[in-house]
């Protein structure tokens, strides 16, 4: 059947140098629960709806030996190609949060001109962390 061919999007896979601070670190920052930390600490995972944020380490022999190894960011001046995104109904309130659980201030939140208000952080490994409101309908 044609529908068994639709996909669902289920996970965001995040690398990041220390899974179970990671879990912590945006379970704290961001307000998300946490679902899942395995015993070896090598995946994690936050209750975040419908799509799954998962953290798995940078470097690991499955992965690094399939399908390459995660290019780190090297400098602040540049960033990754993936930036994790959160709406928030208070985005002032939630980027507060974030910076008071040990985010870097980046950008605090403004208003833009396509009518959602942002603000940007960057994680515990560096990775940036766009924090807006919900896009108003036109």
């Amino acid at each position: 059947m044609a529908s068994d061919l639709k996909p669902a999007y289920a996970y965001t896979v995040v690398y990041v140098k220390d899974v179970a601070k990671s879990v912590e670190f945006y379970g704290k920052a961001f307000g998300y629960p946490v679902r899942r930390l395995d015993d070896s600490h090598r995946w994690g995972e936050l209750e975040s709806g419908q799509t799954t944020i998962a953290f798995t380490p940078v470097h690991q022999h499955e992965t690094d030996d399939l399908t390459g190894e995660v290019q780190e960011q090297k400098s602040k001046n540049r960033r990754n190609q993936l930036e994790v995104c959160f709406a928030y109904a208070d985005v002032d309130a939630a980027y507060k949060r974030a910076v008071e659980n040990g985010a870097e201030a980046v950008c605090p939140p403004e208003d833009k001109e396509w009518g959602q208000k942002v603000g940007y952080v960057r994680d515990i490994d560096g990775i940036v962390v766009r924090m807006g409101s919900f896009v108003k309908s036109l």
